[in-house]
């Protein structure tokens, strides 16, 4: 088994400042990686799409008093030769939006490249972009750009909250 390298980890509060840290680093770190650059566009595509869902859906807590600490989220950017970059993050959502959360991603998983693309399409064209972003299509282009299934779990968590983890592999 091939030894796993830790590109980045976080875990605390998210802020636009810094994702766009957290966005220079890894830019830096994939042009000193020697990989084809299709490669590097789709790590660093999903990557963007990985933390914008985090940022965008931290807004959901937003005068949340009662939990501390629901405007934190962990991720981890990872690479070894056997499986390739793998993006892992972490963040709380409450437990009510997990069920649609799950079906949202049991559907994804259940396509093939094909019906993905198709997909794809027909959910642009149907949906309208919200302020949260593009219209639910991240998880759709993860997929898409992965050509890998999207690995999730949501644990218990404080009160009304679950903890969700996600994991996407780009080989």
């Amino acid at each position: 088994m091939d030894e796993q390298h830790i590109i980045l980890s976080f875990k605390g509060e998210i802020s636009k400042e810094l994702l766009t840290s957290i966005y220079s680093i890894m830019e830096v770190r994939m042009d000193k990686a020697r990989e084809e650059l299709q490669r590097k566009k789709k790590m660093y595509n999903i990557l963007v799409e990985s933390l914008q869902n985090i940022f965008h859906h931290l807004d959901d807590f937003e005068g949340n008093t009662e939990h501390s600490k629901t405007r934190e989220a962990i991720f981890l950017v990872s690479f070894n030769k056997e499986n390739g970059y793998e993006i892992h993050t972490g963040n709380y959502l409450y437990a009510n939006q997990a069920e649609s959360l799950r079906q949202k991603l049991e559907h994804i998983n259940s396509m093939d490249a094909g019906q993905l693309k198709e997909y794809y399409r027909t959910k642009l064209n149907e949906t309208s972009f919200s302020e949260k972003g593009g219209a639910g299509l991240g998880f759709i282009d993860m997929a898409r750009k992965s050509g890998n299934k999207l690995d999730y779990k949501f644990h218990d968590g404080p009160g009304d909250l679950k903890f969700f983890t996600f994991s996407v592999r780009i080989n």
